[in-house]
């Protein structure tokens, strides 16, 4: 186990099973050694699977608006003005090709793209589209379903394969070998769900880019999270923290494995600078 020894510039936290507790609630522990770095002068951000749009009720648990690493790295958005900073999509030409692979190598599955717009609300055009057999790994009541074709007819950050029958470790071992470098794959559940993205689109990606706006170097970085969607992100940070809940995955690649989501896992580590 190594440490860091000053403190970091730069903070990045998962959000679902990190950051929140299994009731998406942010502890007053928490909250409070987060609003401690914030007030010190130190960068938090959010790096989640989550879109832009689902970033509110964890702004509302901090009482605070930082940049969100949203789409697996795929998007940076800014809470506080509601605005997307940057984005990567994946074109119609790659989702088409990965839609066929998709299909034929894991029968039955169903699929879904995540779309974003200006903002994190943008109304111009759907941001989750589904095919009328694609089965929800969780409530997601900005669903619309439209017709296998619809779903691949425009660019997306990411596209989402489900399979309720089967692991998303196994989905991944299928998946990977057939697409290679065309595409990244990982899962935040194992449930039966794979996230597809731009090929090197990764939440250290986004933490880089985030890094590279406001001039902090890598080492400067403290990082957590407990799924294997984490594992870049805890790779690149100065020093990667995995969850006391976190998937095998994300704990051999974090140089610290703290307290679970439900115990203050990220308050514990904070506290070391801040409390």
């Amino acid at each position: 186990m190594t440490h860091l020894h000053t403190k970091p510039l730069l903070v990045a936290s998962d959000v679902d099973g990190t950051l929140v507790d299994d009731s998406d609630k942010i502890s007053a522990r928490t909250k409070a050694a987060v609003g401690a770095l914030v007030a010190d002068g130190a960068t938090f951000v959010l790096a989640t699977g989550r879109p832009p749009r689902w970033i509110d009720p964890v702004v509302s648990e901090l009482g605070y608006a930082p940049l969100a690493i949203c789409g697996n790295g795929a998007v940076i958005y800014d809470s506080a003005t509601d605005r997307v900073l940057s984005s990567h999509t994946l074109d119609v030409e790659t989702l088409s090709w990965l839609a066929d692979l998709a299909e034929h190598a894991l029968p039955g599955c169903g699929l879904a793209t995540e779309r974003v717009g200006a903002s994190a609300h943008d109304a111009v055009t759907p941001q989750f589209v589904s095919s009328p057999t694609y089965e929800h790994a969780w409530l997601n009541p900005d669903d619309t379903v439209v017709s296998h074709a619809e779903v691949i007819d425009s660019p997306a950050i990411k596209m989402l394969v489900r399979l309720s029958t089967a692991r998303s470790s196994e989905m991944r071992a299928v998946l990977a070998p057939l697409i290679g470098d065309r595409a990244e794959i990982t899962y935040s559940t194992e449930s039966g769900l794979i996230e597809l993205a731009v090929p090197q689109v990764t939440k250290a990606s986004g933490l880089a880019e985030v890094a590279r706006r406001i001039g902090v170097e890598n080492s400067s970085i403290v990082a957590f999270g407990d799924m294997p969607n984490d594992v870049p992100m805890l790779a690149m940070a100065g020093h990667g923290v995995a969850m006391g809940n976190a998937h095998p995955e994300a704990r051999a690649a974090a140089d610290e494995v703290t307290g679970s989501n439900i115990d203050n896992g990220v308050a514990m580590v904070l506290e070391r600078w801040w409390n």
